[in-house]
Protein backbone atom coordinates (compact mmCIF):
# COMPACT_ATOMS: atom_id res chain seq x y z
CA UNK A 1 0.00 0.00 0.00
CA UNK A 2 1.30 3.44 -0.88
CA UNK A 3 2.37 5.72 1.93
CA UNK A 4 -0.15 8.49 2.48
CA UNK A 5 1.09 11.84 3.79
CA UNK A 6 -1.17 13.10 6.56
CA UNK A 7 -2.28 16.71 6.39
CA UNK A 8 -5.06 17.88 8.65
CA UNK A 9 -8.04 15.55 8.81
CA UNK A 10 -7.82 13.81 5.42
CA UNK A 11 -5.01 11.95 3.68
CA UNK A 12 -3.66 13.42 0.47
CA UNK A 13 -3.77 10.51 -1.94
CA UNK A 14 -5.34 9.35 -5.15
CA UNK A 15 -4.57 5.73 -4.34
CA UNK A 16 -7.50 3.63 -5.56
CA UNK A 17 -7.00 1.05 -2.82
CA UNK A 18 -7.71 3.65 -0.14
CA UNK A 19 -10.81 4.83 -1.99
CA UNK A 20 -12.03 1.26 -2.35
CA UNK A 21 -11.32 0.62 1.33
CA UNK A 22 -13.28 3.72 2.29
CA UNK A 23 -16.29 2.53 0.30
CA UNK A 24 -16.05 -0.95 1.78
CA UNK A 25 -15.92 0.38 5.33
CA UNK A 26 -18.80 2.80 4.76
CA UNK A 27 -20.93 -0.14 3.72
CA UNK A 28 -19.81 -2.56 6.44
CA UNK A 29 -19.98 0.05 9.23
CA UNK A 30 -23.56 1.09 8.42
CA UNK A 31 -24.83 -1.01 11.34
CA UNK A 32 -22.96 1.24 13.82
CA UNK A 33 -25.52 4.06 13.43
CA UNK A 34 -28.43 1.60 13.77
CA UNK A 35 -26.81 0.12 16.87
CA UNK A 36 -26.40 3.55 18.47
CA UNK A 37 -30.03 4.43 17.73
CA UNK A 38 -31.27 1.23 19.36
CA UNK A 39 -29.03 1.75 22.40
CA UNK A 40 -30.38 5.28 22.84
CA UNK A 41 -33.81 3.76 23.38
CA UNK A 42 -32.70 2.20 26.66
CA UNK A 43 -29.64 4.22 27.69
CA UNK A 44 -30.16 7.92 28.35
CA UNK A 45 -26.83 9.73 28.27
CA UNK A 46 -23.67 7.66 28.80
CA UNK A 47 -22.95 7.78 25.06
CA UNK A 48 -19.23 7.55 25.80
CA UNK A 49 -19.70 4.27 27.67
CA UNK A 50 -21.77 2.79 24.83
CA UNK A 51 -19.20 3.86 22.21
CA UNK A 52 -16.34 2.36 24.28
CA UNK A 53 -18.25 -0.91 24.54
CA UNK A 54 -18.53 -0.99 20.77
CA UNK A 55 -14.83 -0.18 20.34
CA UNK A 56 -13.87 -3.06 22.62
CA UNK A 57 -16.24 -5.41 20.81
CA UNK A 58 -14.82 -4.49 17.39
CA UNK A 59 -11.23 -4.72 18.68
CA UNK A 60 -11.75 -8.09 20.40
CA UNK A 61 -10.80 -6.51 23.72
CA UNK A 62 -12.34 -6.16 27.19
CA UNK A 63 -13.31 -3.22 29.39
CA UNK A 64 -12.75 -2.41 33.04
CA UNK A 65 -15.46 0.06 34.05
CA UNK A 66 -15.16 2.24 37.11
CA UNK A 67 -18.19 4.10 38.40
CA UNK A 68 -20.58 4.34 41.32
CA UNK A 69 -23.66 2.06 41.35
CA UNK A 70 -26.72 2.99 39.33
CA UNK A 71 -25.05 4.36 36.19
CA UNK A 72 -26.65 1.84 33.77
CA UNK A 73 -23.64 -0.46 33.45
CA UNK A 74 -25.80 -3.61 33.49
CA UNK A 75 -28.41 -2.00 31.25
CA UNK A 76 -25.75 -1.07 28.70
CA UNK A 77 -24.30 -4.55 28.31
CA UNK A 78 -27.72 -6.26 28.31
CA UNK A 79 -29.01 -3.77 25.73
CA UNK A 80 -25.99 -4.39 23.52
CA UNK A 81 -26.48 -8.17 23.76
CA UNK A 82 -30.11 -7.78 22.62
CA UNK A 83 -29.07 -5.59 19.68
CA UNK A 84 -26.74 -8.36 18.52
CA UNK A 85 -28.86 -11.30 19.76
CA UNK A 86 -26.13 -13.05 21.73
CA UNK A 87 -26.01 -14.78 25.12
CA UNK A 88 -25.42 -12.65 28.21
CA UNK A 89 -24.36 -13.61 31.75
CA UNK A 90 -24.13 -11.42 34.82
CA UNK A 91 -21.78 -12.65 37.54
CA UNK A 92 -21.83 -10.94 40.93
CA UNK A 93 -18.34 -11.26 42.40
CA UNK A 94 -18.28 -11.91 46.15
CA UNK A 95 -15.53 -12.96 48.61
CA UNK A 96 -16.90 -16.53 48.80
CA UNK A 97 -17.02 -17.04 45.01
CA UNK A 98 -15.07 -20.04 43.70
CA UNK A 99 -13.48 -20.52 40.26
CA UNK A 100 -15.94 -23.38 39.62
CA UNK A 101 -18.83 -20.92 40.07
CA UNK A 102 -17.41 -19.02 37.14
CA UNK A 103 -15.98 -21.51 34.66
CA UNK A 104 -17.87 -24.67 35.66
CA UNK A 105 -16.75 -28.04 36.98
CA UNK A 106 -16.79 -31.81 36.44
CA UNK A 107 -19.84 -33.67 37.84
CA UNK A 108 -19.69 -37.43 38.50
CA UNK A 109 -22.49 -39.40 36.84
CA UNK A 110 -23.13 -42.51 38.95
CA UNK A 111 -25.23 -44.27 36.31
CA UNK A 112 -22.61 -43.96 33.58
CA UNK A 113 -19.72 -44.02 36.06
CA UNK A 114 -18.04 -41.09 34.37
CA UNK A 115 -17.48 -37.38 34.83
CA UNK A 116 -19.59 -34.93 32.83
CA UNK A 117 -18.80 -31.30 32.18
CA UNK A 118 -21.09 -28.69 33.69
CA UNK A 119 -20.21 -25.38 32.07
CA UNK A 120 -20.33 -22.18 34.09
CA UNK A 121 -21.72 -18.74 33.19
CA UNK A 122 -18.41 -17.79 31.51
CA UNK A 123 -19.67 -19.67 28.45
CA UNK A 124 -21.65 -16.71 27.13
CA UNK A 125 -20.90 -14.07 24.53
CA UNK A 126 -21.14 -11.07 26.86
CA UNK A 127 -20.06 -11.28 30.50
CA UNK A 128 -20.75 -8.65 33.15
CA UNK A 129 -18.29 -9.27 35.98
CA UNK A 130 -19.87 -7.04 38.61
CA UNK A 131 -17.51 -5.67 41.27
CA UNK A 132 -14.63 -7.88 40.16
CA UNK A 133 -12.41 -6.63 42.98
CA UNK A 134 -14.67 -8.24 45.61
CA UNK A 135 -13.50 -11.75 44.68
CA UNK A 136 -10.14 -13.28 45.68
CA UNK A 137 -7.24 -13.51 43.25
CA UNK A 138 -7.91 -17.15 42.31
CA UNK A 139 -11.35 -16.25 40.90
CA UNK A 140 -10.03 -13.15 39.17
CA UNK A 141 -7.29 -15.16 37.49
CA UNK A 142 -9.85 -17.73 36.27
CA UNK A 143 -11.76 -14.96 34.51
CA UNK A 144 -8.67 -13.25 33.17
CA UNK A 145 -7.30 -16.51 31.77
CA UNK A 146 -10.53 -16.97 29.85
CA UNK A 147 -10.25 -13.39 28.60
CA UNK A 148 -6.70 -13.85 27.35
CA UNK A 149 -6.84 -17.37 25.91
CA UNK A 150 -10.54 -17.43 24.93
CA UNK A 151 -10.72 -20.95 26.33
CA UNK A 152 -11.39 -22.81 29.58
CA UNK A 153 -9.86 -26.09 30.73
CA UNK A 154 -12.12 -28.42 32.74
CA UNK A 155 -10.50 -31.66 33.79
CA UNK A 156 -8.46 -32.88 30.82
CA UNK A 157 -10.57 -31.12 28.17
CA UNK A 158 -10.18 -27.64 26.77
CA UNK A 159 -13.36 -25.84 25.77
CA UNK A 160 -13.34 -22.83 23.45
CA UNK A 161 -15.44 -19.84 24.45
CA UNK A 162 -18.09 -18.54 22.04
CA UNK A 163 -17.40 -15.69 19.65
CA UNK A 164 -17.86 -12.80 19.86
CA UNK A 165 -16.70 -12.70 23.49
CA UNK A 166 -16.68 -9.52 25.57
CA UNK A 167 -16.06 -9.01 29.29
CA UNK A 168 -17.23 -5.86 31.02
CA UNK A 169 -15.78 -5.88 34.54
CA UNK A 170 -16.87 -3.21 37.00
CA UNK A 171 -15.37 -1.95 40.21
CA UNK A 172 -16.73 0.53 42.71
CA UNK A 173 -14.30 3.43 43.36
CA UNK A 174 -15.90 4.28 46.70
CA UNK A 175 -15.91 1.17 48.87
CA UNK A 176 -12.49 -0.39 49.36
CA UNK A 177 -13.16 -2.48 52.49
CA UNK A 178 -13.30 -6.20 51.83
CA UNK A 179 -11.92 -5.88 48.31
CA UNK A 180 -9.03 -7.54 46.52
CA UNK A 181 -7.47 -4.97 44.18
CA UNK A 182 -6.50 -6.31 40.77
CA UNK A 183 -2.72 -6.71 40.37
CA UNK A 184 -1.14 -4.57 37.66
CA UNK A 185 -0.36 -7.59 35.47
CA UNK A 186 -4.03 -8.58 35.47
CA UNK A 187 -5.33 -5.06 34.94
CA UNK A 188 -3.04 -4.79 31.91
CA UNK A 189 -5.10 -7.48 30.18
CA UNK A 190 -8.04 -5.13 29.97
CA UNK A 191 -7.91 -3.20 26.74
CA UNK A 192 -9.56 -0.13 28.24
CA UNK A 193 -10.41 1.31 31.62
CA UNK A 194 -13.39 3.62 31.32
CA UNK A 195 -14.40 5.97 34.11
CA UNK A 196 -18.04 7.05 33.95
CA UNK A 197 -19.66 9.93 35.79
CA UNK A 198 -23.16 10.94 36.80
CA UNK A 199 -25.62 12.01 34.07
CA UNK A 200 -26.40 15.66 33.40
CA UNK A 201 -29.49 17.33 34.88
CA UNK A 202 -31.62 17.14 31.73
CA UNK A 203 -30.57 13.53 31.22
CA UNK A 204 -31.53 12.61 34.77
CA UNK A 205 -34.98 14.16 34.23
CA UNK A 206 -35.47 11.95 31.20
CA UNK A 207 -34.27 8.92 33.20
CA UNK A 208 -36.90 9.63 35.88
CA UNK A 209 -39.68 10.03 33.31
CA UNK A 210 -38.83 6.84 31.46
CA UNK A 211 -38.72 4.79 34.68
CA UNK A 212 -41.97 6.04 36.24
CA UNK A 213 -43.95 6.14 33.00
CA UNK A 214 -47.02 3.92 32.61
CA UNK A 215 -45.77 2.75 29.21
CA UNK A 216 -43.51 -0.34 29.14
CA UNK A 217 -39.77 0.31 29.26
CA UNK A 218 -38.43 0.15 25.69
CA UNK A 219 -36.37 -2.81 24.56
CA UNK A 220 -33.83 -2.63 21.73
CA UNK A 221 -34.35 -4.56 18.51
CA UNK A 222 -31.82 -6.87 16.91
CA UNK A 223 -30.04 -4.82 14.25
CA UNK A 224 -26.84 -6.81 13.68
CA UNK A 225 -25.87 -10.48 13.75
CA UNK A 226 -22.87 -12.05 15.50
CA UNK A 227 -21.54 -13.00 12.05
CA UNK A 228 -21.56 -9.31 11.05
CA UNK A 229 -19.60 -8.41 14.20
CA UNK A 230 -16.98 -11.08 13.43
CA UNK A 231 -16.73 -9.83 9.85
CA UNK A 232 -16.44 -6.23 11.10
CA UNK A 233 -13.50 -7.30 13.31
CA UNK A 234 -11.68 -8.53 10.22
CA UNK A 235 -12.47 -5.30 8.36
CA UNK A 236 -11.26 -3.17 11.29
CA UNK A 237 -7.81 -4.74 10.86
CA UNK A 238 -7.82 -3.56 7.23
CA UNK A 239 -8.17 0.10 8.24
CA UNK A 240 -5.06 1.89 6.98
CA UNK A 241 -2.58 3.25 9.52
CA UNK A 242 0.26 5.39 8.24
CA UNK A 243 3.77 4.85 9.61
CA UNK A 244 3.68 8.37 11.07
CA UNK A 245 0.61 7.39 13.11
CA UNK A 246 2.42 4.26 14.31
CA UNK A 247 5.34 6.45 15.39
CA UNK A 248 2.90 8.75 17.20
CA UNK A 249 1.56 5.77 19.19
CA UNK A 250 5.09 4.61 20.05
CA UNK A 251 6.09 8.11 21.17
CA UNK A 252 3.06 8.38 23.47
CA UNK A 253 3.68 4.99 25.09
CA UNK A 254 7.46 5.51 25.39
CA UNK A 255 6.82 8.90 27.00
CA UNK A 256 5.01 7.09 29.82
CA UNK A 257 8.18 5.06 30.43
CA UNK A 258 10.87 7.71 29.85
CA UNK A 259 9.20 11.14 29.98
CA UNK A 260 12.56 12.93 30.26
CA UNK A 261 13.40 11.88 26.68
CA UNK A 262 10.44 13.93 25.47
CA UNK A 263 11.17 17.07 27.44
CA UNK A 264 8.83 16.10 30.28
CA UNK A 265 11.32 15.89 33.14
CA UNK A 266 8.66 17.07 35.60
CA UNK A 267 6.75 13.80 35.05
CA UNK A 268 9.72 11.52 35.75
CA UNK A 269 9.24 11.47 39.52
CA UNK A 270 5.45 11.17 39.19
CA UNK A 271 5.43 7.92 37.18
CA UNK A 272 6.58 4.67 38.77
CA UNK A 273 6.03 2.59 35.61
CA UNK A 274 4.64 3.20 32.13
CA UNK A 275 2.58 1.40 29.52
CA UNK A 276 3.50 -2.09 28.34
CA UNK A 277 3.61 -3.24 24.69
CA UNK A 278 -0.05 -4.19 25.19
CA UNK A 279 -0.73 -0.44 25.46
CA UNK A 280 0.73 0.15 21.99
CA UNK A 281 -1.17 -2.77 20.47
CA UNK A 282 -4.43 -1.77 22.16
CA UNK A 283 -4.08 1.87 21.12
CA UNK A 284 -3.53 0.90 17.49
CA UNK A 285 -6.49 -1.52 17.45
CA UNK A 286 -8.80 0.89 19.27
CA UNK A 287 -7.85 3.71 16.88
CA UNK A 288 -8.66 1.50 13.90
CA UNK A 289 -12.00 0.56 15.48
CA UNK A 290 -12.70 4.24 16.18
CA UNK A 291 -12.04 5.10 12.53
CA UNK A 292 -14.36 2.25 11.53
CA UNK A 293 -17.18 3.64 13.70
CA UNK A 294 -16.63 7.01 11.99
CA UNK A 295 -17.07 5.22 8.62
CA UNK A 296 -13.49 5.98 7.64
CA UNK A 297 -10.87 3.70 6.10
CA UNK A 298 -7.79 5.36 7.60
CA UNK A 299 -6.57 6.47 11.02
CA UNK A 300 -5.92 10.14 11.81
CA UNK A 301 -4.16 11.60 14.89
CA UNK A 302 -7.51 12.62 16.40
CA UNK A 303 -8.44 8.93 16.58
CA UNK A 304 -5.35 8.27 18.71
CA UNK A 305 -6.15 11.18 21.01
CA UNK A 306 -9.74 9.95 21.37
CA UNK A 307 -8.77 6.46 22.60
CA UNK A 308 -5.45 7.16 24.39
CA UNK A 309 -6.89 8.11 27.83
CA UNK A 310 -8.89 4.88 28.17
CA UNK A 311 -5.95 2.78 26.94
CA UNK A 312 -3.38 4.37 29.28
CA UNK A 313 -5.43 5.21 32.37
CA UNK A 314 -4.81 1.85 34.09
CA UNK A 315 -1.32 1.33 32.65
CA UNK A 316 0.44 4.29 34.26
CA UNK A 317 1.67 3.68 37.78
CA UNK A 318 1.63 6.71 40.05
CA UNK A 319 4.52 7.29 42.44
CA UNK A 320 4.21 8.41 46.05
CA UNK A 321 5.13 11.92 44.91
CA UNK A 322 2.17 11.96 42.49
CA UNK A 323 -0.22 10.82 45.21
CA UNK A 324 1.17 13.39 47.61
CA UNK A 325 0.71 16.15 45.02
CA UNK A 326 -2.77 14.83 44.15
CA UNK A 327 -1.77 14.17 40.53
CA UNK A 328 -3.95 11.64 38.72
CA UNK A 329 -3.11 9.41 35.75
CA UNK A 330 -5.52 11.52 33.71
CA UNK A 331 -3.44 14.62 34.48
CA UNK A 332 -0.33 12.85 33.24
CA UNK A 333 -2.08 11.63 30.07
CA UNK A 334 -3.30 15.16 29.31
CA UNK A 335 0.23 16.47 29.73
CA UNK A 336 1.60 13.80 27.39
CA UNK A 337 -0.98 14.40 24.66
CA UNK A 338 -0.47 18.16 24.86
CA UNK A 339 3.33 17.88 24.66
CA UNK A 340 4.08 15.15 22.13
CA UNK A 341 4.24 16.38 18.56
CA UNK A 342 1.22 15.41 16.45
CA UNK A 343 2.09 14.09 12.94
Amino acid sequence: MNEIPMTGERPVSNAPDIQALNEKIKQESAFVDLLNLEMEKVIIGQRAMVSKLLLALLSNGHILLEGVPGLAKTLAITGLSKCIDVDFSRIQFTPDLLPADLIGTMIYNQKKEEFNVRKGPIFSNFILADEINRAPAKVQSALLEAMQERQVTLGTETHMLPEPFLVLATQNPIEQEGTYPLPEAQVDRFMMKVVIDYPKKDEEKRIIRSNISSTPYPTPNKVVTPAQILQARKTVREVYMDEKIEQYIVDIVFATRNPEQYGLEKLKDLISYGGSPRASISMAMAAKAYAFTQHRGFVIPEDIRAVAPDILRHRIGLSYEAEAENVSSQDIINELLNSIEVP
